[in-house]
């Protein structure tokens, strides 16, 4: 920002000698729903393990439940929170258990746009889950309606796409996919995905190379360094690193706090910049909302983490229990909203 700032200029002074600053992370893929989806968590309690300052909600909410979602988690929050609309009227109200998409009639295009056309502030797109026990013999007709409610509501909305083990072939979900909608999941091992017998579909090249944003989205099954390693090599390279943070996944050995997740990122070859970049501007570009959003330039909001990087042997697991070796990892010491430090003056609900 400035060779030096004078020490007298500021209303509060932390002393960060000896470590990182970065930008507030921004995390693309969360379930920060809680009362909403059944899976959903308070975002501003899992700040001191999570550093961020900017979060979107994954499709927690659909068209029926939206209304609640602003309500309970938006508004109350310190935490800066956008979402995704599902494309299925009940969201993620039934957690993991009940897939939404079975049934589908809950896929309602016009209450979907509706929903994004009344909320522009907040709603950056439509969410919908393609994975063959989710959808069941719906195969890809809720993508094909995602699409069509973000087209209906406008040219500014995109399309997220969780991915598992996709029906039927996946070459033919990806070529669905338009110039700035988001691949999450992008590196699951779940079975159908973009890396088949150790090769990059080339659907998925296609993909990266027309502007699909190539999303990580970790959660508790869904990142695989069989899968990403390969990816990675051969031209589906990572643009945005999020976690997928749910009450499930946070209770799993891949422990998706973002911080973490960027850390497996530097073990498998990503500089800091690199890996800063993807939980930071990058994200902050897809959010659109907020000018300087994801930086530290002069007038952009002072969304601020700190880190101790710390060196040393350090061990990483993916979902599906492959392990990876590492130097580095990222450990959150504070994290700043606006100005105002989460937990000075205000107490933290709860510390991890």
């Amino acid at each position: 920002m400035a060779p030096s700032i004078a020490a007298d200029r500021a209303l509060q002074r932390y002393d960060a000698a000896g470590r990182l600053v970065t930008p507030g992370l921004v995390d693309l893929h969360t379930h920060y729903g809680p009362l909403v989806s059944g899976i959903g968590l308070p975002a501003d309690e899992l700040v001191p393990i999570s550093a961020t300052t900017t979060a979107v909600s994954a499709g927690d909410a659909g068209a029926n439940t939206f209304g609640a979602l602003k309500q309970v988690a938006i508004h109350p929050s310190r935490t800066r929170l956008y979402a995704f609309v599902h494309i299925s009227a009940i969201g993620l109200a039934g957690g993991l258990a009940v897939p939404e998409m079975l049934n589908i009639n809950y896929a309602q295009v016009e209450a979907c746009a509706r929903t994004l056309v009344e909320n522009p502030d907040t709603v950056l797109g439509v969410k919908v889950r393609i994975t063959d026990s989710v959808v069941g013999q719906n195969g890809l007709e809720p993508l094909r309606r995602a699409i069509a409610a973000a087209q209906m509501a406008g040219k500014d909305f995109r399309v997220m796409c969780h991915i598992g083990a996709a029906p039927g072939s996946m070459a033919d979900l990806l070529d669905l996919l338009r110039p700035g909608d988001i691949l999450t999941h992008a590196y699951t091992g779940a079975g159908n995905n973009i890396v088949q017998n150790g090769q990059l579909l080339p659907a998925a090249r296609a993909a990266k190379q027309r502007g699909v944003i190539i999303d990580v989205g970790h959660g508790g099954g869904s990142y695989d360094f069989t899968v990403c390693e390969p990816a990675m090599l051969q031209g589906c390279t990572v643009d945005t690193i999020s976690s997928d943070i749910h009450s499930v996944s946070i209770n799993t050995p891949g422990y998706p706090t973002l911080p973490w997740v960027m850390s497996k990122f530097m073990a498998l070859g990503l500089s800091l910049d690199e890996t800063v970049a993807c939980a930071t501007v990058a994200p902050a570009r897809v959010v659109g909302r907020v000018p300087g959003l994801g930086t530290l330039m002069v007038g952009a909001p002072a969304d601020v983490a700190i880190f101790d990087l710390v060196d040393g042997p350090v061990e990483f697991v993916d979902t599906r229990n492959n392990r990876r070796s590492g130097t580095k990892k990222l450990i959150p010491v504070l994290t700043v909203r606006a100005g105002v430090p989460f937990g000075r003056p205000y107490p933290t609900p709860f510390r991890f």
